[in-house]
């Protein structure tokens, strides 16, 4: 696998590579030139303690992440009782389906990044694998953050389609023939998005399985952004993270700002997993990354046992929250008497679709909404989708403010068709 020449291509000094020899010895260098004023007695007691500069984040705090994981792992494993997926030998190391559900479940805090956000963590991750003009591949329709960093990266961004046919899939048949024309060679990585941003569509099993083993053999890594993961509404069955992958270098992304519903808690943590020669060199260079912007401030990292403890509960509070209004949101659609609007299946997230009829431009329904609503709305082109005729709807707001916009969504709809 082909990384970045950006980051970690030069060779360590002589210094640095004999401090390296010290520490894999287990021997302490001091500095004559150490300027951490933490060392030193002066640290103000609005921030006491000594400061360690761990690029991953504070080992402390990784590794009650990484307890909290594990044990979220278990639980899920327990619940849903998945097949792990075993691809052939591609000259990386393979392991054995007990071993893999043991990498599922069991999850190392040296595997673990501590940053700000799932933003940054696409940033590093794309300063990592790709070279300028390199190609990520990205979901369509999907949220326009993946081209708008990669652009800022100086990468090229080419989008895979998803398809629909009563539920989203991957056409992976069309990645396939991508990853094998000469285009393809310049192809780094595929975001993942488990699941989507607005179509709300899981990874299937043999979706998973077939992206695997294409990775693997076309040395393309995968970025698997799973924020939303938790929130299933609708899902088929079989569903299951890419974080711990083994399989393909996986970089599984995830924070608080929607584990909490609280998206200035600014805390992401990115999980690699995947074949160990790999892994190993990619974290090489990525602890380059880390080293340079050292992200994650102790004092975020204090609060980690109360923010993971915190989890659950605003997860149940969330998740009680979308599913009654999409029960809801059935409900209104299936009394309106017009029968103008519909909702796609939404398997998981805390966005639906609405689908309306096409000979309703979707500039002028939400420009609608806001003249005689005061509201507005994200039209489907926000979301790149290849027919006129989608509205993106929140599951979020309190019931009767659910239940208000999409009344005013129908009204707006039967006033356009009344014209």
């Amino acid at each position: 696998m082909r990384f970045s020449s950006r980051v970690g291509s030069t060779k360590l000094n002589p210094i640095a590579q004999a401090e390296a020899e010290a520490r894999n010895r287990g021997i302490a260098l001091g500095s004559v030139n150490d300027s951490n004023p933490t060392k030193h007695g002066l640290a103000p007691s609005q921030v006491p303690g000594i400061y360690t500069a761990e690029p991953r984040g504070p080992l402390t705090a990784r590794r009650q992440l990484a307890e909290f994981l594990t044990q979220r792992n278990r639980e899920e494993t327990n619940r849903l009782q998945v097949p792990t997926i075993v691809g052939e030998d591609s000259g990386h190391s393979t392991v054995s389906s007990a071993a893999q559900r043991d990498t599922f479940e069991t999850v190392d805090p040296d595997r673990l990044y501590l940053l700000s956000s799932t933003s940054e963590a696409y940033t590093w991750l794309f300063k990592l694998m790709c070279d300028p003009g390199d190609i990520v591949l990205g979901p369509k329709p999907g949220y326009p953050l993946i081209e708008s960093i990669g652009g800022l990266e100086n990468v090229d961004t080419l989008e895979y389609q998803l398809q629909f046919d009563g539920s989203w899939f991957i056409d992976v048949v069309w990645l396939r023939e991508l990853l094998e024309s000469p285009k393809g060679r310049k192809v780094q990585a595929i975001v993942l998005i488990n699941p989507n941003n607005p179509t709300g569509s899981y990874v299937k099993g043999a979706e998973r399985e077939a992206l695997v083993r294409l990775c693997r053999e076309h040395d393309v890594a995968i970025i698997a952004d799973e924020v939303f993961y938790d929130y299933a509404l609708q899902p088929f069955a079989g569903n299951r993270r890419l974080a711990g992958e083994p399989g393909a270098l996986t970089f599984a992304l995830d924070g608080f700002s929607k584990l909490l519903a609280a998206p200035h808690a600014k805390v992401g943590w990115i999980q690699v997993s995947g074949p160990e020669d790999l892994v190993a060199e990619a974290q090489r260079r990525l602890d380059i990354i880390a080293d340079d912007y050292l992200p994650f401030s102790d004092i975020i990292a204090a609060r980690m046992p109360e923010l993971l403890a915190a989890v659950p509960g605003q997860l149940a509070r969330v998740q009680q929250r979308t599913r009654a209004n999409l029960v809801r949101l059935h409900a209104v659609l299936e009394a309106d008497e017009a029968g103008l609007v519909s909702v796609l299946r939404a398997e998981g997230g805390w966005n639906v679709l609405l689908r309306f009829p096409s000979v309703i431009d979707e500039n002028t329904l939400v420009l609608r909404l806001i003249r005689d609503f005061n509201l507005t709305g994200q039209p489907g082109y926000y979301f790149d989708m290849t027919e006129n005729g989608y509205l993106a709807v929140s599951l979020l707001p309190e019931p009767d403010v659910f239940e208000r916009n999409i009344r005013a969504v129908l009204e707006s709809v039967s006033r356009e068709i009344g014209q």
